[in-house]
């Protein structure tokens, strides 16, 4: 398994890499906010070799805006992967299938994964969609062993020291970005339910 981490605004744009693989940033939340210190925290990734990945905190509206906003945020670069974070209350699972189906339509190339914890997989999800991998918080259980049955590609195992811990499924960092680079075909069109 290789390890990881992800950073937002309430991380140091220096975070520790040490025994880092991949590193996840958080990008946007809603239409309207951008993490000041995403580009220092992506380019601290960059330079160390690890994979980087993106987030975006969903927020009720319209999702293919805020799959935009978030889209035009980023130079994407080949390898880059893409998540969805799914933990907002008013956020619904038609909500979640609408903005991965969109985001996987205008960025092909790219992997697009979705983060949530057991409550929201187990209570909140009707479709079991979670993109091109499932991006399991459950820090109730050790490292790669997440308690869901659904196969998974990375699991948030540890939010302990201010720092989110963790792994991905991976034999080794080439084989994630084997993974993260992998052409994909366009995703089916986004559903057409109102917004």
């Amino acid at each position: 398994m290789l390890h990881g981490i992800d950073v937002s605004s309430h991380n140091s744009e220096n975070y520790p890499l040490q025994g880092l693989d991949f590193v996840f940033v958080k990008v946007t939340e809603g239409t309207s906010y951008t993490n000041p210190k995403w580009v220092v925290q992506r380019d601290r990734a960059r330079r160390a070799g690890l994979v980087v990945g993106y987030y975006h905190y969903v927020t009720p509206g319209s999702m293919s805006a805020q799959g935009n906003y978030f889209l035009g945020k980023i130079a994407l670069r080949a390898g880059d992967v893409l998540a969805l974070d799914w933990e907002h209350p008013d956020v619904w699972c038609p909500d979640k299938d609408r903005w991965l189906a969109h985001v996987r339509a205008e960025a092909s190339g790219h992997q697009v994964v979705l983060y949530c914890n057991r409550d929201y997989w187990f209570n909140r999800d009707t479709t079991s969609n979670a993109g091109d991998g499932l991006w399991i918080a459950d820090p109730g259980h050790a490292a790669g062993h997440p308690a869901v049955q659904h196969p998974w590609t990375f699991h948030q195992y540890s939010w302990a020291g201010g720092l989110d811990r963790n792994v991905a499924r991976f034999a080794d960092r080439a084989a994630l970005r084997a993974w993260a680079e992998a052409a994909r075909e366009a995703a089916a069109p986004e559903p057409p339910a109102a917004e």
